[in-house]
C-alpha cells in the first residue's frame, strides 16, 4: 500500500510529506530548517511551488529567485534547480505528471 501523509526526513534539516496523488498530478509538502539545502537536481516533471511560510532562495538553470510566504514559482521540465532556506520555511510542491520515482520509494 502506498505510504502517504507521513513526514519523513530526507536530508539534514529537510523533511517531506507526500499527499495522496491523483491520477496525473501530485502534491508534496516540504519543511526546511533555516540554512537547509535542497541539492541541485532535475526531473522531467513540471513543478509549481507555493511558499506557505518563510523565505527561500531558488536557483533555476543558474538564475536565482527569492520566494517568500505567499509567492509561487514555476520550475519547467528538466530545469536544473535547487534551494536554500533563508528562514525556517514550508513549501507546497505540485508535480505533473506524477513523480513515479517518489511514489515508488513510498512502496519500499
Amino acid at each position: 500500500m502506498l505510504k502517504t501523509g507521513v513526514w519523513e526526513e530526507v536530508d539534514e534539516g529537510v523533511s517531506r510529506k507526500i499527499h495522496p496523488p491523483g491520477k496525473h498530478i501530485m502534491m508534496m509538502e516540504v519543511r526546511f530548517q533555516k540554512g537547509a539545502v535542497g541539492a541541485l537536481h532535475s526531473h522531467p516533471h513540471e513543478q509549481y511551488t507555493y511558499c506557505l511560510k518563510g523565505k527561500m532562495e531558488f536557483t533555476i538553470d543558474g538564475e536565482k529567485k527569492v520566494l517568500q510566504q505567499g509567492d509561487t514559482l514555476h520550475i519547467p521540465s528538466n530545469a536544473l534547480h535547487g534551494v536554500i532556506a533563508l528562514e525556517s520555511s514550508i513549501l507546497l510542491d505540485t508535480f505533473y505528471p506524477l513523480r513515479e520515482d517518489l511514489l515508488e520509494l513510498e512502496n519500499d
